[in-house]
């Protein structure tokens, strides 16, 4: 039986978010602006049956189709929203739901880090796929699952504050994601993402 984990709409791509993914598509690429969608299901290999029901039926691009042990990952783009809410209408529909029953998201960790120190910052950087965190900036970090929410919770920081988005992981046990900048910049930003990641504490 298919399990639905994650289907969070974002509705228009930030600059920084938008070219993270672009990074690591190996489909079609993302405009800053577009609407997206990221799908996260267990067994991972019924993505590629969701993937097939999506792009047959709807004019949508894929940016990311993964499968990751046991998760598997759709991120699908479109220039207009009412076209990724039709796909994600169709994967709903294919799983026999109404609306998306999904596990409770869990902040499994959340911290701000001030005045980062130099030796941190390098030891950050070296694994990093996003911008450089600097020295002296300060750091915001959180963990999530399911794993795809980082993805939403990056986009979501980036249009609160003018943040540098240094790292995104959403793909695994649990998502991952790391913003700097400024003190007051990086504690908004983490305000906007932790409230897109529990609605129901708005």
């Amino acid at each position: 039986m298919t399990t639905l984990r994650s289907f969070d709409f974002l509705d228009r791509l930030q600059p920084q978010t938008m070219c993270y993914l672009g990074s690591m598509v190996r489909g079609f690429l993302p405009r800053a602006n577009d609407a997206a969608m990221i799908i996260e299901i267990a067994p991972g290999l019924d993505v590629e049956w969701l993937t097939d029901i999506v792009l047959k039926e709807i004019d949508v691009k894929p940016g990311v189709l993964m499968v990751e042990r046991q998760f598997g990952y759709l991120e699908f783009h479109a220039r207009h929203a009412a076209s990724v809410k039709a796909a994600g209408a169709a994967v709903l529909q294919a799983l026999g739901l109404s609306s998306p029953e999904l596990p409770q998201r869990q902040i499994l960790a959340s911290r701000q880090i001030d005045r980062v120190d130099s030796l941190h910052s390098f030891l950050v950087n070296r694994n990093k796929s996003g911008s450089m965190l600097l020295p002296g900036q300060s750091l915001f970090l959180l963990e999530t699952t399911p794993a795809a929410g980082a993805l939403l919770a990056a986009n979501e920081a980036e249009k609160a504050a003018d943040i540098t988005l240094v790292d995104c992981r959403f793909m695994g046990a649990s998502g991952r994601l790391y913003v700097s900048g400024t003190e007051s910049a990086v504690r908004a930003a983490s305000e906007a993402a932790i409230a897109a990641l529990t609605p129901e504490a708005r």
